[in-house]
């Protein structure tokens, strides 16, 4: 097996440099050491072995690269003095990728960057009165990005732009609930999600305790314009309607709708919508919901413990229509386990039949907690195929449908190096995906493992974590909301 080892001298450079490497060899174990020398040799280990050692300081950057048994590469960068942290860093991830680039053979899409948000680094191009194609240039100059991926910034970028241009997102907040319940646990999921069956005793006590917390926010905020806001979880439509009502019911007599622009509701999981639900959600302000298949394949359904059918998601999509629901979402996930471009294209055929007027693809990120990690050699046969054929065609059938990018974002451990994107048709993009992404408004988020951003007008963002677990969030809801009160208070 493959080992890389980097040493670097600046620790706070770590994960940039981490990252980058692992985008270069993914699947691959990455171990970087932090120290202020390097030794003067290296000796192999048994089996295949990388060495990276990268320097940064002294007014220079150096990298090289060295396979065990052949001779060493690299390549310097003199006369750095006078650079801030910031240019330093990308000067130092721009040396390692040409090394690495080298070396590999590979060129990556999305260059050196390996933050989640690539987006505001377009939106402070265009800020500082740079032109979209001035922009698209400079990203791909300065950050090594593909054409394709540039331009994809730029313009979600500049459509972010028109989407909140009439709100004002600086003197409002928006509202995230979280309801942490699933009918069952997917297979790739490492969110703070619990099994309903388990929990069904105690989910009345969780409601209860949500609208204590729910109540006790409002206070907060007093003076202050709600302009988003999101029930998501977990699954909400896990809650039977009665606790449905409770919740949305709480949060209009709690919280002033006036200047409300957007109400979502993750309807989610096919086999947890019902008529009866989706009548409570059409009886309140709710605008747009979800029905989520990840997939349309059967098969993949099956292994991954959706416990769902196609036809339950077409079901629930019609019923929803049927119902007056005008603003649906779907979520699908590309790189799932054995699928690959067939697999994908068949998905994108039933929903663009289907007609959703919004269109979330989601590169598949596989976290430290899923089971696909915790059992990886139950499951080593597997193959997570995403490329950007697969992107590509998910985008050109987005468009198709009449949608357009509206928002993007990227997460560690991502099938292919790439990147979730929401689309959707015109007037009908997630206001509050964008706001929460981009960090353009205080968010505060009630219920198990949410977490507050409190965003001050200089960009300042300060947080407020809520514990994980149920229990522990029941039995400590005095303490989650003194640390809002905290977070929030001027």
């Amino acid at each position: 097996m493959c080992e890389i080892l980097v040493w670097l001298n600046r620790q706070e450079f770590e994960y940039d440099v981490y990252s980058l490497v692992r985008a270069f060899y993914p699947g691959t174990q990455v171990n970087v050491r932090c120290m202020e020398e390097f030794p003067e040799e290296t000796q192999p280990l048994p089996g295949e072995q990388i060495f990276v050692k990268a320097w940064c300081g002294s007014g220079e950057i150096y990298v090289e690269y060295k396979r065990a048994g052949e001779a060493a590469s690299g390549e310097a960068v003199p006369d750095l003095q006078e650079k801030s942290r910031f240019e330093e860093k990308n000067c130092l991830k721009q040396v390692v990728y040409q090394v690495l680039k080298r070396a590999t053979g590979r060129v990556l899409e999305w260059g050196t960057l390996t933050g989640i948000r690539p987006v505001k680094l377009a939106e402070g191009l265009l800020e500082a009165g740079r032109s979209p194609q001035e922009a698209q240039k400079d990203m791909q100059e300065k950050y090594y990005l593909s054409h394709t991926k540039s331009r994809l910034c730029v313009e979600i970028a500049c459509r972010e732009e028109d989407v909140l241009k009439s709100l004002d997102y600086r003197q409002g907040y928006s509202i995230y609930v979280g309801i942490p319940f699933c009918p069952s646990i997917c297979m790739y999921c490492s969110f703070s999600s619990y099994p309903l069956d388990r929990w069904r005793k105690r989910v009345d006590e969780y409601v209860d305790i949500l609208c204590q917390e729910m109540k006790a926010v409002s206070g907060f905020m007093e003076g202050k314009e709600l302009h988003t806001l999101y029930i998501g979880g977990g699954t909400p439509t896990t809650l039977s309607p009665v606790q449905m009502e409770r919740v949305l019911s709480c949060l209009e007599e709690t919280f002033s709708l006036a200047h409300l622009r957007e109400f979502t509701v993750e309807a989610g999981r096919p086999d947890s919508i019902t008529r009866e639900k989706l009548q409570v959600l059409k009886e309140h302000p709710v605008t747009r919901i979800s029905v989520n298949p990840q997939t349309m394949n059967q098969d993949t359904l099956d292994f991954i413990g959706r416990r769902h059918t196609t036809e339950d998601t077409r079901q629930a999509f019609g019923l929803a229509r049927e119902m007056g629901f005008d603003n649906i979402n779907m979520d699908l996930i590309a790189g799932l386990p054995g699928e690959g471009i067939r697999e994908v294209e068949n998905t994108l055929e039933q929903i663009r039949d289907l007609g959703p007027d919004s269109l979330t693809m989601h590169s598949l990120a596989v976290k430290r907690a899923a089971r696909l990690r915790l059992f990886s050699e139950e499951h080593r046969e597997l193959t997570f195929e995403n490329s950007s054929k697969i992107m590509d065609m998910a985008d050109s059938c987005a468009r198709e449908m009449g949608m357009v990018p509206y928002y993007l974002y990227r997460q560690k451990n991502m099938a292919g190096n790439l990147e979730n994107v929401g689309y959707a048709k015109p007037e009908q993009a997630g206001v509050y995906n964008i706001l929460m992404m981009e960090e353009k408004q205080t968010i505060v988020a009630c219920g198990a493992g949410s977490v507050s951003k409190r965003v001050y007008p200089d960009g300042r963002i300060e947080r407020s974590e809520n514990v994980k677990d149920v229990s522990q969030y029941i039995e400590r809801i005095g303490e989650m909301i003194e640390r809002k009160r905290v977070l929030l208070e001027d």
